[in-house]
């Protein structure tokens, strides 16, 4: 495949219209997770909210996709997230606002979204989808994508906490202790919760991300 290094993300929030201050919650959400995700190098500019509940932002490197999508449903909770990723080039420097860049990548994440709200990819519910020029490689990845999203769907608040506090301090003690529960509650909430499906994810594709489009 020809070389594509850059990956643009669009995300929107599921159900933001039955959600009071939506705006506020979604952009200190969003503030933190910049923080966060740029210092990790996970993207290369800040989120910018661009329309209503709407969120974009240039990623890092196409390994880190993975890692960076779970985190980032992680840090946004309790708000559910629509995860469009276009693969691509895009025209001009790499410079805010990012509502102001153009090209490929961000037009292939704008159809990435916009095929999720219209189910055209599935006949099962996803919240996340990719878009490059490559056919057999957005196949490959949509459907694994799409089976992980069939349990992230599942997933309940409490098996989310869970999550979130063992991606942060990856121990089931210092989890337990930071939540207040027994170690074996958290266990059982992180295996219930899918939590070791959603690292498998996170470990197979990222190689294969990286390995498309070197």
């Amino acid at each position: 495949m020809a070389s594509l290094t850059h990956a643009v993300l669009i995300a929107d929030v599921v159900g933001s219209r039955s959600r009071r201050n939506i705006r506020e919650l979604l952009s200190a959400r969003l503030t933190a997770a910049s923080r966060r995700h740029l210092r990790r190098r996970w993207i290369r500019l800040p989120y910018s909210v661009t329309a209503g509940d709407e969120f974009q932002t240039v990623t890092g490197p196409l390994r880190s996709l993975p890692e960076l999508l779970l985190d980032l449903r992680v840090a946004l909770r309790p708000l559910n997230l629509r995860i469009g990723i276009g693969l691509g080039g895009i025209t001009g420097p790499l410079r805010p606002p990012v509502n102001r860049l153009d090209g490929e990548a961000f037009h292939n994440a704008r159809r990435a979204i916009d095929s999720i709200k219209r189910g055209r990819r599935h006949r099962f519910e996803t919240v996340t989808a990719f878009e490059s020029r490559h056919e057999r490689f957005d196949r490959t990845i949509n459907l694994i994508y799409g089976l992980q999203d069939t349990l992230l769907l599942k997933i309940t608040p409490k098996q989310w906490d869970a999550i979130k506090s063992f991606l942060r301090h990856p121990t089931l003690e210092r989890s337990a202790k930071r939540l207040r529960l027994a170690e074996s509650t958290v266990s059982r909430n992180l295996k219930r919760g899918y939590y070791w499906q959603l690292i498998e994810t996170v470990n197979v594709a990222g190689p294969l991300i990286e390995s498309a489009f070197r």
